[in-house]
């Protein structure tokens, strides 16, 4: 029993509409085996896992695994369950499982809601090692320090709270949120794409980071600027800087010129040796070190965001308080007890280190760590009030007088920073700041807001939500249009079409396809591009402004959807195909992975759904978003219902693409002045017009702009599809990457209407399909063709070289015996053999794999392509076509 594959998926997926963790899983010589077939093995599981007896699994309540498990499950689903019990005892927070056959016996796929990959990628592997032990009648180990390792991976993996506030935020204006690695974070799609590292921001300049960074340079063009700052000077040495201290006249501050978070700082030093020895530890973290006055007060930190003093706390420096039992060594363990606390910036309190600085603090107090403090005695570990040391703060928005905001803003301003964090001290928080006594101590860029957000004591202020605002400001959810199209056929020119509509309308488009990516009309990436990484691509670019995604089967199944939810989402037809890949059985569940586009619509969005194929119409009590109806039928009933009862359909009657709705029929655009449909005789690319038609209607653009669009989106724009070339000698030569029964019937179709002597079909199918599919493929085809030269992909997908070809070979001579079928399994030589061998009556009709060798060979024969032909006045025979 292993784990052959495991990986993450992010967004919406064919299980859930979460994140998820999937794993495909070799039961080995388990297979075939239940939970019943090792005797004992239930009563160990659960004794060393007594959770899962609250385990609802199918049954929808706790219990319900143990009685599957008593009955008799597969293993399997035990290592689903154990993982997530696993991650239970670890404190993750996921539930839901589940696990499911993955093509042949023994192979299963093993989905589990995944709130932390690393943690529960460990998670699984254990499990299936526990169950394994205990199939096998062994101990597992030592199960307390696995779940304390889960439980490290998942604190370690985990967003600080400063970053987590701000996806809080974010997820409470509905705005997108990806997580890219660490702390950074991408927001919102396209044109609103911004991008943060916890609180640092795209919008905060380098070189005003970089004066943050510098303590000398800010006091320097804070003083330029009108405002108090400690006197003092920066020291390469233990000598300038005691030099420094005896020039100062009192005590001083010494800490690190670059140094960030309370490291090596060390305040009111009165000696000589003082001074060295806190030299010696900034020097640790710095090359030059500050030594300056301290500025006696209570420690403000004030948040800027935009210009705009949000929020401010005071921060108390770390200190035990003694009850006259414990050290302070022992004191600092129970303090860091609090689960409030936690290493770094993972929790809203950090824990208490007795490091140099500290001991340095209890030495001049008179103590050590060894210390027995007498009862109410409190005892400073630091003297700098940062959280990152220990510290604590409270929140004094609404008590510090305003005239100390104010100084914070022009700090901010000084200094060049959109968020920062600025440290004052001041005599009185409430007293004006006129008074005199008040410093600026430092400006601070990518401040933490766990301050703010948790503070110890005091209202806790939405610092996030004032940084998401300065970043999408107005309320904006930093979204733009997002039109997803699904189905066996017609996809790509769908998208293509949808597309040009956008472009017509003066849109910025994003638009991946089966040829590629194309961001405004530019290929960025060539490919079959329709999963989720090609759509990520597009949706964070920032010049895109509308995203019209092809969205493909493979794609959903092994990555789930890029984005969480999209305005349309269009389902053209489903049919036969990929019957035999990724555990898909039948159409019923290609159909299922394919309404994952439908179900993810906004819902104030719309689906646009072929009313003319029952298994999509099947799909619709699945949404919640409005539907929209599509049919070349006029008479379809469904849609008469559907506008009946005050739903939008368009349909295709009398030659003319209507919109129908409120008992209104809007003419959109004669078939006939749609160039792709070839004057109507193309029936699936009026099919693919007024579905792009409707998808463009659902999401927004005019009817006039509708009709534009379908008026000026010519063939040549729709590579690939029905892509003609005129050889020398006037026969003919179709490209087109039909690759299924429904497919191969359609364009048999059409070529049916071509007037020709001899129609010669160029075939294949791709090797990862079923048997029966590619059966079914040459059954199809059959009716079509004169002749018949069957080829290959030079992709096998797992096929023994001619294996699909005998197959596909076989099915034609059964269903039409008389009919010639040669076998050459190179596609481009089976082309060139079709095409030599043409008269100028012929026509072939190339069913491509890799379209651009195809071309080239073509290009070599001096074949040109039909609308070069046209524009160069051919004649009027070949015009009608």
């Amino acid at each position: 029993m292993n784990i052959v594959r495991i990986r993450f998926i992010e967004g919406p997926n064919i299980f859930i509409h979460r994140p998820i963790l999937l794993a495909r899983l070799d039961l080995g010589v388990y297979t075939g085996k239940e939970s019943i077939d090792i005797p004992g093995f239930g009563e160990r599981l659960l004794h060393h896992f007594p959770g899962l007896r609250q385990h609802h699994c199918a049954k929808g309540r706790p219990g319900g695994f143990i009685e599957r498990l008593e009955d008799g499950t597969y293993f399997g689903h035990i290592c689903e369950h154990v993982a997530i019990e696993i991650g239970h005892l670890a404190g993750i927070p996921a539930n839901y499982g589940k696990t499911v056959y993955a093509g042949r016996p023994g192979l299963y796929d093993v989905a589990i809601e995944c709130a932390s990959f690393p943690a529960q990628r460990h998670a699984l592997e254990a499990a299936v090692d526990v169950v394994r032990s205990l199939a096998e009648g062994r101990e597992p180990g030592d199960l307390d320090a696995l779940v304390r390792e889960v439980a490290r991976l998942y604190e370690d993996d985990r967003l600080g709270p400063s970053t987590q506030a701000i996806v809080d935020a974010c997820r409470r204006r509905n705005i997108p949120v990806r997580r890219l690695q660490a702390s950074f974070l991408e927001l919102g799609y396209g044109v609103h794409r911004k991008r943060i590292e916890a609180t640092l921001t795209d919008r905060t300049s380098c070189v005003a980071a970089d004066i943050a960074s510098d303590k000398a340079l800010t006091k320097h063009l804070l003083e330029e600027a009108g405002l108090a700052v400690p006197p003092g000077g920066v020291a390469t040495d233990e000598a300038e800087a005691v030099f420094l201290w005896r020039h100062l006249g009192g005590p001083a501050v010494v800490k690190p010129l670059d140094a960030r978070q309370g490291q090596g700082v060390s305040l009111r030093l009165e000696s000589e040796a003082d001074v060295r020895a806190a030299f010696r530890e900034a020097n640790r973290y710095a090359r030059e070190v500050i030594v300056e006055a301290y500025v006696p007060g209570e420690n403000v930190r004030a948040l800027v965001v935009d210009g705009r003093a949000v929020a401010a706390s005071v921060r108390e420096p770390a200190y035990v308080e003694g009850d006259g039992v414990h050290t302070v060594r022992e004191l600092v363990d129970l303090v860091n007890l609090d689960p409030r606390r936690g290493e770094g910036h993972e929790k809203p309190l950090t824990k208490i280190a007795i490091d140099e600085i500290a001991r340095q603090v209890l030495l001049r107090q008179g103590m050590s760590p060894e210390s027995v403090p007498q009862l109410g005695e409190r005892v400073a570990l630091r003297e700098s009030a940062n959280l990152s040391t220990g510290g604590e703060a409270r929140d004094v928005t609404d008590v510090l007088h305003p005239s100390y905001l104010r100084i914070a803003e022009r700090a901010a301003e000084a200094v060049g920073l959109d968020v920062c964090g600025v440290d004052l001290v001041v005599p009185s928080l409430t007293a004006p700041a006129d008074a005199g006594g008040w410093a600026v101590i430092e400006v601070n860029a990518c401040p933490g807001i766990r301050m703010h957000e948790h503070p110890s004591s005091g209202s806790p202020r939405r610092a996030a939500e004032a940084i998401v605002e300065s970043l999408f400001p107005a309320g904006s959810d930093g979204r733009i249009p997002i039109v997803s199209i699904t189905g066996t056929n017609g996809k790509t020119t769908t998208a293509r079409l949808v597309a040009h509509g956008f472009a017509v309308a003066g849109k910025t488009v994003g638009l991946t396809t089966t040829g590629g990516v194309y961001v405004g009309g530019e290929c960025v990436l060539k490919g079959d591009t329709t999963g989720p990484m090609s759509a990520r691509l597009v949706l964070s670019n920032p010049r895109v402004e509308v995203a019209v995604l092809e969205t493909a089967r493979g794609g959903i199944v092994r990555g789930g959807l890029a984005y969480d939810i999209a305005d349309v989402g269009v389902i053209t037809n489903i049919s036969l195909d990929h019957v035999g890949q990724d555990g898909l059985e039948s159409i019923d569940d290609i159909a299922f992975v394919k309404a994952l586009v439908g179900e993810c619509v906004r819902d104030d969005g719309a689906v646009v759904l072929n009313a003319d194929d029952p298994r999509v119409l099947a799909l619709s009590p699945r949404f919640r978003a409005r539907l929209v109806l599509v049919s070349q039928v006029p008479e379809n009933p469904h849609v008469a219902r559907h506008v009946q009862a005050g739903g939008m359909a368009v349909v295709v009657s009398d030659g003319v693409v209507y919109e129908w709705q409120g008992g209104i029929q809007r003419p959109i655009l004669a078939v006939g002045q749609i160039p792709i449909c070839l004057g109507g005789l193309a029936r699936f690319h009026v099919e693919n017009a007024a579905l792009a038609a409707a998808a463009m209607r659902a999401a927004g653009l005019s009817r006039s702009t509708v009709a534009k669009a379908l008026a000026t989106f010519l063939p040549q724009q729709n590579a690939g599809r029905l892509e003609m070339y005129v050889l020398p000698n006037g026969a003919r030569i179709v490209l087109d990457y039909g690759h299924n029964p429904a497919g191969f019937r359609e364009v048999g179709r059409w070529l049916q209407a071509l007037p020709c002597r001899r129609r010669v079909g160029v075939v294949g199918v791709p090797g990862d399909r079923a048997d029966h599919v590619v059966e079914e493929a040459g059954r199809a085809l059959a009716p079509w063709f004169d002749e018949f030269i069957v080829k290959e992909d030079a992709d096998l997908r797992g096929r023994a070289p001619g294996e699909i070809a005998g197959i596909l070979r076989s099915s034609i001579a059964r269903a039409c015996p008389e009919k010639k079928v040669e076998v050459v399994p190179d596609e481009r030589e089976a082309a060139l053999v079709a095409a030599k061998a043409l008269g100028p009556e012929d026509v072939a009709c190339v069913f491509y794999e890799r379209l651009a060798p195809l071309k080239e060979a073509l290009e070599e024969l001096g074949a040109r392509p039909w609308h070069r032909v046209l524009a160069d006045g051919a004649g009027e025979r070949l015009a009608m076509l």
